[in-house]
């Protein structure tokens, strides 16, 4: 009987063992293949070069984390506190896009869901204690391209067509106007901003006006302004993306943001389970990879040697954080 007790007894354990292990099995596979999903509300169409920005950089991490993805887009402020409940309470654990038209909406909705993460383009600050922000620091591309802009200008005279007159616009533009005025002390800047973050048409009207004013390199701040440049045959700087296919033969670079310094260190955060309301802003500086000017492409050969001589040597001095960029958010003033 104590035999027979003690093989029962063994099989009896060995059974459990094997039942553990199935069990245990099924839960680190389930736990293995549970994904973050991440949802993006843009107030803008994706196309338009700042929310793309995310956009990319969101479909990288689908990519390389695994997150399950999806996106809307053109959301107007009456739809945007519905539209992002909807994703919070689908079960989505980080919620991102941009939010400068529906700051308090969005605001507002974030601390209703705290157990969500919600990380938005802002140009104000983080709060507690689920709502982080990030914003377009490329001021200093933007000033880069206003010291190629300033050496190229013959008329002395340099443009920027910009969206609207907020701190997040107006660095860009008095960065660029900055950059011109360091190698060209003769050179003056015009600014127009049309209202809107997208409307290409009218960035396209603003830019012509410019350059009928004298304007002979000009910084697309707004989608359209290069199909100006390429119709009048006046060099152009791109923003956001690398724009040179719009015009291959009149974009010198573009002052570009790359969001996935900044998409990655969200993503690794909310997986890991250590988010925190914080400002992501430094992520768009070109010391963290954020921003940068893109390749010269067919202008290789056409800018002057000690131009992008005199480029590289100050690109090192900011990486090297020997020079620091000005940040003058003030309204730009046209001369």
């Amino acid at each position: 009987m104590k035999k027979t007790s003690f093989n029962s007894a063994l099989h009896m354990m060995a059974a459990l063992v094997v039942a553990v292990a199935m069990f245990s099995g099924v839960a680190t596979k389930a736990v293995a293949e549970e994904k973050l999903r991440v949802a993006a509300v843009f107030e803008t169409p994706i196309e338009e070069p700042w929310v793309n920005q995310i956009h990319v950089a969101l479909k990288q991490a689908e990519k390389e984390f695994g997150i399950e993805y999806t996106w809307s887009e053109s959301v107007k402020s009456a739809d945007f506190a519905r539209v992002m409940r909807e994703y919070a309470e689908g079960g989505y654990g980080l919620i991102m896009g941009d939010s400068f038209g529906a700051e308090r909406i969005a605001r507002r909705v974030a601390k209703s869901y705290p157990d969500t993460a919600f990380t938005f383009g802002s140009g104000i600050g983080p709060a507690e204690p689920n709502f982080a922000v990030f914003d377009n620091w490329i001021h200093e591309p933007a000033y880069l391209a206003g010291m190629i802009a300033g050496k190229l200008s013959k008329k002395n005279t340099i443009g920027a067509v910009a969206a609207m007159t907020i701190p997040e616009v107006n660095r860009l533009c008095n960065a660029f106007c900055a950059g011109a005025k360091e190698v060209n002390p003769e050179a003056k800047c015009k600014f127009s901003f049309i209202g809107s973050f997208f409307d290409p048409p009218k960035a396209k009207e603003a830019a012509l006006a410019q350059i009928e004013q004298g304007v002979d390199v000009i910084y697309a701040e707004r989608f359209g302004v290069i199909e100006a440049a390429a119709e009048k045959g006046i060099p152009a700087i791109g923003n956001m993306s690398d724009q040179w296919e719009l015009g291959p033969d009149t974009v010198v670079t573009s002052v570009v943001w790359d969001m996935w310094p900044t998409v990655k260190q969200v993503v690794n955060q909310v997986k890991a389970g250590v988010f925190t309301s914080q400002d992501f802003g430094q992520f768009s500086f070109m010391g963290k990879g954020g921003s940068f000017l893109a390749p010269y492409h067919a202008w290789e050969d056409k800018l002057p040697d000690d131009v992008k001589s005199l480029i590289a040597e100050r690109k090192q001095e900011i990486l090297d954080g020997t020079f620091r960029v000005p940040i003058d958010e003030s309204t730009p003033k046209s001369e």
